[in-house]
């Protein structure tokens, strides 16, 4: 069978790409291949570009999307893109969301412009539950529109990794759009687990033992809980459940952010890069290069690649059964 080629935009450290591919393990399960490869990949993040190429050995276009030319990439038969959310997010109260009137906001446009000029067969985009609502909730049918004025017949949902197996609630909309032309009606995939007792838990992947410098000082504990009770600061996680979600600025966290942290014994620290890789659902053999801080960033700004295979999955059935491969 004739593999499916995906060109991937904001690409970050590869976590959407793992997923497409497929052939990795997580939690003793293994996820079989896609029969999809990467034909290119784009990423403005140098940092990040690095920890891709290290492990899929593609040298990502690091240029700004919008200096790319649709005529410069490759074929390729599906578009994948987790379209910058920072301005969607609903903890980006400070500016407040600015949505699709920031900059950052309009990188969506990008994709559209692709899509219409390459065509492709599909495409798969991610973003921020906190798009929904951006830009008192006119932001979302704006995108969607875009979208399908691209070409495409349009679905959305919202997926929550902790029911796909990931340790970590974390919820992303998800956009998968077939070319009008193919009459495709595209099913998301079904929740794996429903039950919450059945989630798998954070125990699973967090070390007995880390480096001292994890733990905070006993001056940021005393600070925290002097505000805790007013604040709702030290989110020490329930390690029997998933993690909440975990995201880009971990390298700064702080007992008096909204982060979640660990409280052993009776001494809070933050997750190590490792640990975080863990629960967004990277295999362990996933290499983390960079400085600590770029690790951290990358990978809280990624998709749980386990979440993200069972999209992959869903696309590539209904290539199957629509007789595209």
């Amino acid at each position: 069978m004739e593999k499916l080629r995906v060109a991937s935009l904001f690409c970050g450290c590869g976590g959407t790409d793992i997923g497409i591919l497929g052939d990795f393990d997580f939690l003793g399960k293994h996820y079989a291949s896609n029969n999809m490869e990467i034909v290119y990949a784009n990423d403005i993040d140098d940092k990040a570009c690095s920890i891709f190429k290290e492990n899929f050995h593609i040298e990502p276009d690091n240029r700004d999307i919008r200096g790319v030319k649709s005529e410069e990439l490759p074929e390729f038969d599906i578009l994948t893109g987790g379209f910058p959310c920072q301005s969607f997010s609903i903890v980006a109260q400070n500016p407040k969301r600015l949505g699709v009137k920031d900059e950052k906001g309009k990188l969506f446009f990008e994709m559209c412009r692709i899509l219409r000029e390459k065509q492709p067969k599909c495409f798969i985009a991610e973003n921020v539950k906190g798009i929904l609502t951006a830009n008192k909730r006119n932001a979302f049918p704006l995108i969607l529109k875009e979208f399908e004025e691209s070409g495409y017949d349009v679905k959305y949902d919202i997926l929550n990794a902790a029911n796909y197996g990931v340790p970590q609630k974390r919820e992303r909309v998800i956009i998968v759009g077939f070319r009008k032309d193919l009459h495709i009606e595209f099913e998301f995939p079904k929740a794996v687990i429903r039950e919450t007792e059945r989630f798998e838990p954070l125990k699973k992947v967090i070390d007995s033992s880390v480096d001292e410098k994890y733990f905070f000082s006993q001056r940021a504990v005393e600070g925290m809980l002097r505000r805790r009770e007013s604040m709702n600061k030290g989110r020490a996680q329930d390690i029997s459940k998933p993690c909440n979600t975990v995201g880009a600025h971990l390298a700064k966290v702080s007992l008096n952010s909204t982060d979640p942290v660990l409280l052993i014994g009776e001494r809070y620290r933050r997750f190590t890069p490792r640990e975080v890789a863990r629960i967004q659902s990277f295999p362990e053999k996933f290499q983390l290069t960079c400085s600590e801080a770029a690790q951290y960033r990358a990978l809280g700004n990624a998709i749980p690649p386990v979440m993200f295979w069972y999209v992959a999955d869903a696309v590539k059935n209904a290539f199957v059964q629509n007789k595209l491969i």
